[in-house]
């Protein structure tokens, strides 16, 4: 149940020390409020999809 986002995690936090070490910009916000914004964005996409589809 947990596999997928387990291993999602483990392979963002290998590809953004990747992109560290590289010293290259990580492709995603740089701040936890923009990290909170993308959350939020999925959430409120998993909502209204559920809501839609009832």
């Amino acid at each position: 149940m947990l596999k997928e986002p387990v291993l999602a995690l483990i392979t963002g936090f290998v590809a953004g020390a990747a992109f560290a070490w590289l010293k290259l910009p990580v492709p995603a916000p740089p701040t936890l409020a923009g990290v909170m914004g993308v959350v939020g964005l999925f959430l409120g996409y998993l909502v209204v999809a559920r809501i839609i589809n009832r």
